[in-house]
């Protein structure tokens, strides 16, 4: 499935299963998203945050880990980035940044 346009934010979850530690469903969405149907376009500086384009809108979207202080970085979330935030915060990786 695509990203819909009025998706602004997708936080993924760690679910305690059978005392292991799994995936929500919306982690196995944005995983899904990252390999399928965004591109990525690079890193910011601290390496950790990655921007992505949709291919089908040209909307930007960043991968985090919210909660960076757990092991792996913790859960991802997809969130939504304005130009002029992308721009700010990776620079020339940005689409219409010269």
């Amino acid at each position: 499935m695509k990203l819909l346009p009025t998706e602004m934010c997708l936080t993924g979850k760690w679910l305690l299963k059978d005392g292991r530690v799994v995936a929500d469903e919306v982690c196995v969405r944005i995983e899904g998203l990252t390999r399928n149907h965004l591109r990525e376009l690079g890193h910011d500086a601290s390496g950790w945050d990655a921007l992505f384009v949709d291919q089908n809108d040209g909307r930007l979207s960043q991968l985090v880990s919210p909660e960076s202080g757990l092991h792996g970085g913790g859960a991802p979330q997809l969130r939504h980035l304005a130009s002029a935030q992308a721009k700010e915060k990776y620079g020339s990786i940005v689409p219409g940044s010269d």
